[in-house]
């Protein structure tokens, strides 16, 4: 995989929509705390745009997205916020210029449709805190920062109780677990053989999540991964007549007839504590009484 340049003082970061919709009040914070960093804030031009729910129209968001991605000044993007329209206009975009100059591309959620189709590219992303969420937590926001500009740093926290023990080495992929089901079958879809994985999600019933694990394990995305790293499953919902599993059970179940180490409570996405991860770089895990993530 081929890792952008990192980031130094004075480079520019464009800051684009491509999904919900955002206001120039919610984003200033966080434009605040990007030039506090040293770095030049661009704005897409249709950014505060509104199209319904969405941050204007399939077009106007990809032609801001476009206009980033072919700006070879431009040395990171990152998406304000989530939602959903990702989607819509991933094939609005050409890539060729971002394969020859690739930058950063920053973001969780919906944005998991860029990390899953870049990944085909070979080019490293980040899974990380948007701008909506840069005053949350400031660990998260810090994360991103150490990530940007090459502070290298690891995890390590306690282990949970369903965790299952063993060390694993791969490169590292996934993100929102709604999306990356709904991208099966396209030309966004990911390649998880030998990887390790990662999902999250927010606001799913219990029993949809146990039909996405399914999904994936019957595609057979799950039968030959190294490694699975669990992150947030946040707010999730029951029916009137309970599911009778939380959703770490249900994952766990899917996975209980392979050998690889499994993770959970990874502090990042749907969370406060949205810790930064670089998908497509290889990493090691080792699931014991403690749980280390380190960067190769």
């Amino acid at each position: 995989m081929t890792s952008p340049p990192y980031l130094i003082k004075g480079d520019k970061i464009g800051i684009v929509a491509s999904a919900r919709k955002i206001s120039r009040e919610e984003l200033k914070p966080a434009m605040d705390i990007l030039t506090s960093w040293g770095l030049e804030v661009v704005l897409g031009k249709n950014l505060f745009n509104e199209d319904h729910q969405f941050s204007g129209t399939d077009n106007e968001r990809a032609e801001d997205l476009q206009t980033m991605l072919d700006d070879t000044s431009i040395k990171g993007i990152i998406f304000a916020r989530g939602g959903y329209g990702t989607v819509r206009i991933i094939d609005l975009l050409r890539f060729d210029t971002f394969k020859k100059h690739p930058k950063w591309i920053i973001g969780y959620s919906d944005i998991t449709v860029l990390h899953s189709h870049i990944h085909q590219l070979g080019i490293e992303t980040i899974h990380g805190t948007m701008p909506i969420n840069f005053l949350k937590n400031q660990e998260a926001t810090e994360t991103l920062r150490k990530t940007l500009f090459n502070e290298p740093f690891d995890y390590t926290f306690d282990s949970h109780p369903f965790n299952r023990k063993g060390t694993a080495q791969g490169e590292l992929i996934g993100g929102n677990l709604s999306l990356l089901v709904a991208l099966s079958g396209s030309s966004s879809e990911m390649d998880t053989k030998g990887k390790i994985l990662f999902i999250e999600d927010l606001d799913e019933y219990l029993y949809h999540v146990d039909r996405m694990i399914m999904n994936l394990k019957r595609a057979g995305k799950l039968s030959e991964l190294a490694g699975l790293i669990v992150g947030g499953m946040t707010e999730m919902k029951d029916n009137t007549i309970p599911f009778g599993k939380s959703a770490e059970e249900i994952i766990m179940d899917a996975v209980k007839d392979y050998q690889f180490p499994v993770c959970f409570k990874f502090p990042a996405g749907h969370c406060d504590r949205n810790l930064s991860l670089i998908l497509g770089r290889e990493v090691k895990m080792k699931v014991g009484t403690k749980v280390e993530v380190v960067y190769k």
